[in-house]
């Protein structure tokens, strides 16, 4: 993968439906949950106060619904490094994000995230890279589904409209 500005090369079309080993764990903490809500300016005491969270039903402190963007980008690195996918980072936007929650993230989790390569299509120009990372728990149980697509500026020999 470029990190800098490289000779523009389309995206492998052959990596649609391939999916990468599961990441190392992440542990979730309280701190990480309460860094991220500050973040976003979210002061909801379920995201801060463990007392505050099992009161409303919950084990302990959840995460926003967002912080499953820490966890996704983590398992995008070992596609993004793949050099056989041909991907110049620096030409790269994140178009698109979504994120189908199975249940919250919550405070204790270790959370193992597998990436998919659900599409690859070309359009004025540019390639459209649409990638899914599974997030699960330790046990296996799904947690969060993330939908990601980056768009690959002026890579693509296609023309016409995205």
């Amino acid at each position: 993968m470029c990190r800098v500005a490289c000779t523009a090369v389309p995206l492998d079309s052959s990596f649609i439906g391939r999916s990468y080993p599961p990441t190392a764990a992440y542990s979730v903490g309280r701190e990480k949950i309460r860094e991220f809500a500050d973040a976003i300016g979210d002061d909801d005491p379920v995201l801060r106060d463990a007392d505050a969270a099992r009161a409303a039903g919950h084990r302990d402190v959840i995460a926003p619904p967002t912080f499953a963007i820490v966890v996704s980008l983590r398992s995008w690195q070992t596609l993004l490094d793949d050099p056989e996918l041909g991907l110049d980072y620096s030409r790269v936007v994140h178009r698109e994000q979504s994120f189908t929650h199975h249940r919250p993230i919550r405070a204790g989790d270790e959370l193992v995230t597998t990436v998919h390569v659900d599409d690859i299509r070309s359009a004025a120009g540019n390639d459209f890279l649409t990638v899914r990372s599974e997030v699960a728990d330790a046990s296996g149980e799904p947690v969060t589904t993330a939908r990601s697509t980056l768009v690959a500026r002026g890579t693509s020999d296609q023309q016409g409209s995205a």
